[in-house]
């Protein structure tokens, strides 16, 4: 056995308790290690019943005496009550919806039972126990609780985990000299404390251990791929064209100085003999797409070709027009790859490519499959790059001999984190809007108030503007209760819009059906676009002055801000309104703060203190990241600590430190293969 095994090679995990565990995300032994409690209780050991508080969960040794059987109530809940002493006090069980209950208790067996007490006019009772059968479990410790589905019990939970624990030897990978400064637990000892601490003090010590191993784990990783892009990648060097300010004249606006700020450093970039690899940041608006295509420009202008890659159609056709304005006076030729092409056009266009005829291509994933080929490829261009993993961005390496990278993202990272968030690239930031862009006014409301919200959204259809309304789904999904883009939209037709043109858009419609939507949007044919987020992103449709987001809780703040960004982009004064169920205190703050601020910055700040790095830069989904403990923004002073030794680590060369970084780039995980069973 290893800890890479399927899950079911645990005695006692059937068929049955697989497929829950496979749904708390749990497949093998080292996820089940890994699958940390959510949270801890300091419950109470009490002798006599009668000596606790009520309200309070308690933890109590009694003896089963009676079965008082089972009822329905008036609401239909199933309740069973069951008769226990504690040597001073008899007290009832009391469980809901679960009949079966009575056949877990022998008449006369001693039982520890931990539940909610109850003390209600003389009567003892203790609301739903939990039977705690694990001997592991010593009481008055801390009780580690899990995130488990469908009935998956706690205590058996903790039992099969006491189980693997008692079967492993987990050895150490971390650097001796960093436990030794930082006077770490082992990882066997903090793996085994995280989960069943004996007081808070062991429980921070071992999370403190945990949370520096990611980081660290993290920045190798980092560091790694950086030190793979940089080693003897000589790049090309680009001579600055003499028709770039040609270029900039002819635009039909002046560049910020943060602008012409981030172009300086993109051009020092292109004229150095390494490979480029930079990130430009900037908030919604900031003008990143005009950056991208005068960096490309000039690296056309040396006899290269340019790609520009966007994460969807809808924003490739934008960028594709775009740059055929700008760019087709100075005879470049540009050419629009995406998945909607035709097969006889995709042919031609593959063949220009290899031959050098296009100049620049702009497209989405299909520029990334195999058969694409380049004459002279010099640089690539990806928009939104947090849609595109590590492992991707690596692929495009291999597109051209040494290629300028240049990614761009309007989800801007906290200004403390951009070291280490991305230290494979460097990174330029676009700190200012262009004079003219409208600060949308935010506001937000429960369902209730959703009335006045579209009757405010007819006044502004009447002035001849146009509105997004955004909902999260595009199917029913009676259990989230959200609404779909199809009954959204049957309801505001009805019931607000019949005398206006109202169209939907979402992204698993066909590419030729969002594009004709968009087109007519842009040219004001359709007053009302109702949309999933595939508007998230780039979307430039000037006229557009508001935008209702049904659902507003489903999403992230990054997110809202991006969808917002979506108004504002013409003369015409914007707003933003957000329905959504406020009741939650949580939900409110997280309101607030889009309502307060339109620093793009800050609401990244935010949203990772909220929600983490995973979620907003997608690296859970695409396997890119294993932060299981850490957050990125209050773990700030750890992630600064690890970086540093991880640096420290890349430049040793003692044995122990080369075998570490072996299985580091080997098996980036937070254990790897160090844990081994006896």
């Amino acid at each position: 056995m290893n800890v890479y095994n399927d899950i079911d090679c645990i005695k006692g995990v059937g068929p049955k308790i697989k497929i829950v565990l496979n749904k708390c995300g749990i497949f093998s032994v080292l996820d089940l290690l890994l699958y940390f409690p959510r949270d801890y209780e300091n419950v109470p050991y009490i002798k006599n019943i009668n000596d606790a508080d009520k309200g309070k969960k308690i933890i109590v040794n009694c003896r089963f005496l009676k079965n008082e059987g089972s009822f329905r109530s008036k609401n239909g809940k199933i309740i069973s009550k069951l008769i226990f002493t504690d040597g001073f006090n008899i007290f009832r069980g009391i469980w809901f919806n679960m009949p079966y209950i009575n056949k877990s208790f022998i008449i006369d067996n001693q039982y520890i039972l931990m539940g909610k007490l109850n003390k209600i006019k003389g009567e003892i009772t203790l609301e739903v126990p939990q039977i705690i059968k694990d001997e592991n479990i010593q009481l008055g410790k801390l009780i580690p609780i899990y995130s488990l589905r469908e009935n998956l019990q706690s205590s058996y939970f903790i039992r099969m985990l006491s189980g693997i624990l008692s079967q492993i030897n987990i050895e150490e990978n971390l650097p001796d000299w960093v436990i030794e400064k930082y006077s770490f637990y082992s990882l066997d000892k903090a793996i085994r404390c995280i989960h069943n601490p004996k007081n808070f003090i062991e429980l921070n010590e071992a999370k403190k251990r945990l949370k520096f191993q990611e980081l660290f784990t993290y920045s190798l990783k980092v560091l790694i791929l950086r030190d793979y892009i940089n080693k003897g990648k000589k790049g090309v060097t680009f001579k600055i064209s003499p028709e770039l300010n040609e270029l900039k004249n002819k635009l039909p606006y002046s560049l910020t100085k943060a602008q012409s700020k981030v172009i300086r450093e993109i051009l020092i970039d292109e004229k150095k003999p390494l490979a480029m690899n930079r990130l430009v940041q900037g908030d919604v608006g900031s003008g990143k797409t005009i950056i991208a295509l005068i960096a490309m420009f000039n690296v056309i202008k040396n006899g290269y070709q340019a790609v520009l890659l966007a994460p969807t159609e809808i924003l490739s056709k934008q960028h594709y027009i775009e740059a055929e304005k700008l760019l087709s006076q100075f005879n470049i030729n540009i050419e629009l790859l995406t998945g909607s092409i035709t097969e006889k056009n995709k042919i031609r266009i593959k063949n220009d490519l290899k031959e050098g005829k296009i100049h620049m291509i702009i497209g989405t994933h299909a520029l990334l499959e195999d058969n694409v080929e380049f004459e002279n490829l010099g640089m690539v261009v990806t928009d939104e790059q947090h849609r595109f993993g590590v492992m991707q961005r690596s692929k495009i390496f291999n597109k051209g001999n040494n290629i300028d990278v240049l990614v761009m993202t309007a989800t801007p990272i906290p200004r403390t984190l951009g070291l280490y968030l991305y230290g494979d690239l460097d990174v330029s930031s676009i700190d200012e809007l262009p004079p003219g862009r409208q600060k949308v006014d935010t506001y937000y409301t429960d369902k209730k108030n959703s009335e006045k919200v579209y009757g405010f959204a007819i006044k502004e259809l009447e002035k001849k503007r146009q509105i997004y309304v955004v909902c999260p789904l595009v199917e029913e999904n009676e259990k989230l209760d959200l609404s779909s883009v199809n009954s959204l939209m049957e309801e505001l037709k009805k019931k607000h819009f019949e005398n206006f043109v109202v169209e939907m858009i979402y992204g698993k419609m066909p590419a030729k059906d969002k594009e004709d939507i968009m087109t007519r949007f842009n040219k004001g044919k359709i007053d009302v676009l109702i949309s999933t987020t595939v508007i998230e992103v780039g979307v430039n449709v000037p006229n557009a002055s508001m935008i209702i987001i049904e659902n507003a809780e489903r999403f992230g703040l990054s997110q809202l801000h991006q969808l917002r960004g979506r108004v504002g982009r013409g003369e015409n004064k914007s707003y933003c309104f957000l329905i959504a169920d406020i009741k939650s205190k949580r939900v409110k703050q997280r309101m607030d703060i889009l309502k307060n601020s339109n620093d793009g910055f800050y609401i990244a700040e935010e949203d990772f203190k909220i929600r983490g790095s995973g979620e907003i830069f997608g690296f859970r989904q695409h396997g890119e990241d294993n932060l299981i403990l850490s957050n990125l923004i209050e773990d700030s002073h750890i992630l600064k600590e690890a970086n540093k030794e991880a640096k420290i680590l890349i430049k040793s060369n003692a044995k122990r430190d080369i075998f570490i970084k072996e299985h580091i780039l080997n098996k980036l995980e937070l254990t790897s293969k160090y844990i081994c069973f006896n």
